[in-house]
């Protein structure tokens, strides 16, 4: 399968990046007491990097919520998920914890205070694209049935030509492609935006794979989507 992202969020975002971290033949499941330890430990980690600053302002937010408003969405009304994750935390609320490859991926997100998100492969047919939506789509949330489509214009991440897996960039993912206990195949992206650079994306991607190899095993590589190689390989 190709994954891609539209020559259109580069010509806006130059400096974007998504890591796409690849794990194949893993175990997911209930994460252990290591694993929880150290999802506890990195949202005290992004509760300190929030210390003192308006979270809306902070730089690598503030960036999101910039993109927000370029395509059309409110970013008080729609928060990006590591805004939404570091307002949580910053009431003083944990994360649930959800299963062993979901949770690394929040324990990503919080280290690095980046945008994160975990799909699974193996219920996946189609091709991936980021791409402004045409408002035609269908988005089933997360945990619901019911189907709803995009605006037009907002980012999507879609598989195919129709299903939406993702709307609104980082916003709010769906029930489609799910990591769930039975998972054995997902694709964990990392979006930076700028003021956060290419390698800082990488060094999250090569802590995701170290986490993923300990705690779920399996086979792991790792591409990134800029505006010079805007399309990968999934295979």
């Amino acid at each position: 399968m190709n994954y891609s992202v539209s020559q259109e969020i580069f010509e806006q975002f130059p400096g974007y990046v998504r890591g796409v971290v690849i794990a194949r033949g893993v175990s997911n499941g209930d994460s252990p007491p290591e694993l929880v330890y150290l999802l506890r430990e990195a949202e005290d980690s992004a509760r300190g990097v929030m210390e003192g600053f308006n979270i809306a302002e902070h730089p690598r937010i503030a960036a999101w919520r910039a993109a927000y408003r370029w395509f059309g969405a409110r970013p008080s009304d729609f928060r990006c998920s590591i805004e939404a994750m570091s307002r949580r935390l910053v009431r003083g609320d944990s994360l649930p914890t959800i299963n062993r490859l979901v949770d690394i991926g929040n324990v990503i997100s919080l280290r690095h205070v980046l945008s994160a998100g975990c799909h699974a492969l193996d219920v996946a047919q189609g091709d991936f694209e980021l791409r402004p939506a045409r408002g035609s789509e269908s988005f089933v949330p997360l945990g619901s049935s019911e189907s709803e489509s995009p605006e037009p214009g907002e980012i999507i991440l879609v598989e195919g030509d129709e299903t939406v897996l993702t709307r609104r960039w980082t916003w709010r993912q769906g029930q489609h492609t799910a990591t769930t206990s039975d998972s054995t195949a997902v694709e964990l992206n990392v979006d930076g935006l700028p003021p956060v650079e290419f390698s800082e994306v990488s060094d999250a991607c090569a802590e995701a794979t170290e986490l993923i190899l300990r705690f779920s095993g399996g086979e792991i590589s790792t591409q990134f989507l800029t505006g010079e190689n805007p399309t990968i390989t999934v295979g």
